[in-house]
């Protein structure tokens, strides 16, 4: 196998399937940004889930999604931050996977000025009880300060114990005690950050699959089962049945594939 290069970094060797785009077709960093560029007329937020899943359906090991990893999803999962306003994710998955701040490289950060955003993507906490302790790595090792998106009966305790250390916003509607998922991308939209990547939690992404805003799924299918009681990447109360149309199919060397999902009509 060949060394990395600058377009082929990590020597993962993306490769476009299907016939749509050249069956084969090798797939450098110029053009992942291109297959997974956000839509140029966005109004409101347009709302990406990136997630991962073994052949039979589980999405984590051990209780962290890292296990199912290898370079190529890493790969992706650096771009999709790349091109992203605010990276969204649950409190509680901030905590398992050990979240810090998003790190851009100088070439990232010369991506984003060209595209109007700012150097480094904050993260986005959703937390119900915004009971946050001040030493996690998501607000103690961060260039940006983070969200933290709470219901409206719990902001006032979180900003009085966070203090500087994020920007806490009420993301209620009509029920104070509940953090309601249109209401956080309102106030997401109304902070210059309309390309939202929600990273999980399976509850998180539940719900915005229940209301309807979840707007495309880029989903890694990992070549391994896993077993157990391992969870879905979507878990919750809510039942519905979302069409989505792929938008292509990637695969590496190592057998992992990669999709992208946007919903249908």
């Amino acid at each position: 196998m060949p060394d990395p290069s600058p377009n082929d970094p990590d020597g993962t060797h993306f490769t476009l399937l299907g016939e749509d785009d050249g069956p084969g077709r090798f797939v450098d960093e110029d053009r992942l940004a291109q297959l997974y560029a956000y839509p140029a007329d966005v109004t409101g937020c347009v709302v990406r889930g990136n997630m991962i899943t073994s052949l039979d359906g589980g999405a984590s090991t051990d209780g962290t999604s890292g296990g199912l990893g290898e370079a190529g999803d890493r790969r992706l999962f650096r771009v999709l931050r790349e091109l992203a306003d605010v990276i969204v994710v649950g409190a509680g998955t901030a905590r398992a996977e050990n979240y810090s701040g998003a790190q851009m490289t100088l070439t990232q950060r010369s991506n984003r000025q060209r595209r109007g955003q700012s150097e480094v993507p904050p993260i986005a906490l959703v937390t119900r009880s915004g009971r946050l302790d001040r030493d996690v790595p998501v607000l103690t090792r961060t260039e940006v300060a983070p969200l933290v998106l709470t219901c409206r009966d719990a902001a006032a305790d979180a900003r009085s114990r966070l203090g500087g250390a994020a920007e806490v916003i009420a993301c209620s509607a009509a029920d104070p005690a509940e953090v309601d998922p249109g209401t956080v991308l309102t106030a997401l939209a109304e902070r210059g950050l309309p390309r939202v990547l929600c990273e999980g939690g399976p509850t998180l992404m539940g719900t915005f699959i229940e209301h309807g805003l979840l707007d495309e799924l880029c989903l890694t299918t990992a070549p391994m089962l896993v077993g157990g009681s391992a969870p879905r990447i979507v878990t919750g109360a809510g039942h519905v049945l979302a069409k989505m149309r792929r938008q292509h199919l990637i695969s590496d060397a190592e057998g992992y594939l990669y999709g992208r999902y946007t919903r249908a009509g």
